[in-house]
């Protein structure tokens, strides 16, 4: 199964939102794309890192260095990383060292003085460009090498997003989060989006407060939070947090930071889980995991030290399954609060 992607068009195309998502899709697919195995991402070596070090299917060591726009330093940068690697020599048991090491840049386009470096040097460097193509709605990564045409090509999970549904009174979404939604079907970015109209559009006081590079927090302030999405790099997606009755709550209730599961519209499960992603995984997910790398104490509870989260029925009784109904009484619960 190929990981999703995050996209953004450009004037002339599409590219990757950031070169670090071009890494994360390049290191998931190494070996279906280019056929290496993957050993190590963002090594340090010698106080440099490295962005990618594979093998080939011989075992001699590659190091692949990526580039999201054109860079002309990227000669001197791959002979300082086979220099320094060639001193520490890492990961020995696996890497044939007696072997040539294969220096390879990809990038959308090489300066003319990538041309000059390399044609001086006395290591063989691959020039690779990297281009995504929209072939119908489909979009897929394709490679090129430049001396000799040599092209690879893989499909990049990406589904280009609609936003003319929203409302005009609220601004337009963040780019961040129209690269994160990008990785999303159809029906999941909509309901996004919808959530994020019906929250901005609720009271002039909520505002829309982008935090680093994975989370966009919604509310009044840090104290007064509705909800947050938070990209989760391991699923390559959005999670929706919505603040709520925990699952716990009995006699007096108590509101807490609930993730939630979507299929679509529809949430289907719910978990108290008060900061960073948790641990919590459905119960499919679980079953998905050999047995030895399971929690030893894999149980189910209301509460947020359990593995597993509740179905949405066992925690709202008469709260319809929908995003938008939770997104109301989170609404309700903030309000009540103001």
């Amino acid at each position: 199964m190929l990981a999703g992607a995050a996209l953004r068009k450009t004037g002339e195309g599409w590219e990757f939102a950031s070169e670090a998502a071009l890494e994360d899709f390049i290191w998931d697919n190494l070996q279906q794309l280019l056929g290496f195995t993957p050993l190590k991402r963002q090594y340090a070596a010698k106080g440099e890192v490295c962005d990618i070090l594979a093998l080939d299917e011989t075992k001699r060591l590659v190091i692949l260095e990526l580039k999201n726009a054109e860079d002309r330093y990227v000669v001197q940068q791959l002979t300082r990383y086979y220099d320094n690697l060639l001193d520490e020599k890492p990961f020995a048991e696996q890497i044939d060292y007696s072997q040539p090491v294969r220096l390879i840049a990809a990038t959308p386009s090489f300066h003319r003085h990538n041309l000059i470096d390399r044609k001086y040097t006395k290591l063989i460097v691959n020039f690779l460009l990297v281009n995504v193509a929209k072939i119908n709605q489909n979009f897929h990564l394709q490679l090129q090498d430049i001396d000799n045409n040599q092209s690879w090509s893989i499909p990049i999970p990406y589904q280009e997003l609609d936003i003319s549904v929203a409302s005009s009174n609220i601004p337009e979404p963040p780019q961040i989060l129209l690269d994160w939604l990008g990785s999303c079907t159809g029906e999941e970015q909509q309901a996004i989006l919808n959530l994020r109209d019906k929250i901005l559009s609720f009271d002039g006081r909520i505002k829309e407060e982008i935090e680093g590079r994975n989370t966009i927090r919604y509310g009044r302030g840090r104290s007064k939070p509705i909800a947050e999405l938070c990209f989760y790099r391991k699923i390559n997606k959005p999670v929706i947090f919505l603040w709520l009755p925990t699952p716990t709550s009995r006699q007096k209730e108590a509101i807490g930071r609930l993730r939630l599961w979507i299929d679509g519209e529809t949430v289907t499960h719910v978990g108290h889980v008060p900061e960073g992603f948790g641990r919590m995984k459905l119960q499919s997910e679980w079953d998905a995991i050999p047995t030895e790398k399971r929690p030893g104490n894999l149980y189910w509870s209301r509460s947020h030290k359990s593995f597993i989260p509740v179905s949405l029925s066992d925690s709202y009784n008469n709260v319809p399954s929908t995003l938008e109904s939770l997104t109301d009484l989170a609404l309700t619960k903030w309000l009540a609060k103001i």
